[in-house]
């Protein structure tokens, strides 16, 4: 039901076919996996199809070792009028032992889209705890920076245009 689904995890094994050339997981495998635990929360929450339009501030912390658990936590941390703000958390274990170590996090923002693929209106997310009103104060903070970021590399294409 839209409006109620906030948060989803997914658990998986890091398999060989996302090995890099230094034998841990691909960053762009992450990053697939990122996208598509934080696209599942934003349908989750709309109940509508979602694409992703912004990632921000993707960080790898430490390398994820083939066979290892993967933990991708995706958590709703703000919403706009058609956009839907997901923190992305992803931890991974070896299976031997017990314990999630974080590895990698980000800010993914997603539109809903309705059947003719135009943005659509979102279920309004009211942060209740402490923690979900400072989840969501960075949130937009995250997206002022972002616009910001955004100016800059306008303005860096040209610049990069004008030299090919």
């Amino acid at each position: 039901m839209p409006g109620q689904d906030h948060e989803f995890t997914m658990r998986f094994l890091a398999g060989p076919e996302n090995r890099n050339m230094y034998g841990n997981v691909h960053g762009g495998s992450m990053m697939k996996w990122m996208d598509e635990g934080a696209g599942t929360c934003a349908a989750g929450w709309c109940g509508l199809p979602c694409v992703t339009v912004a990632v921000s501030g993707i960080t790898f912390h430490k390398p994820v070792a083939i066979g290892h658990i993967v933990e991708v936590r995706a958590r709703l941390i703000n919403t706009g009028r058609t956009s839907m703000h997901i923190a992305v958390n992803v931890s991974s274990r070896d299976p031997r032992f017990g314990t999630f170590e974080h590895t990698t996090s980000c800010m993914m923002a997603f539109v809903a889209l309705d059947a003719e693929g135009r943005p659509t209106p979102v279920p309004k997310w009211e942060p209740t705890t402490p923690e979900d009103l400072a989840l969501q104060a960075r949130a937009i903070r995250l997206k002022e920076l972002g616009q910001d970021i955004q100016e800059e590399l306008v303005a860096f294409k040209l610049v990069g245009e004008a030299k090919c």
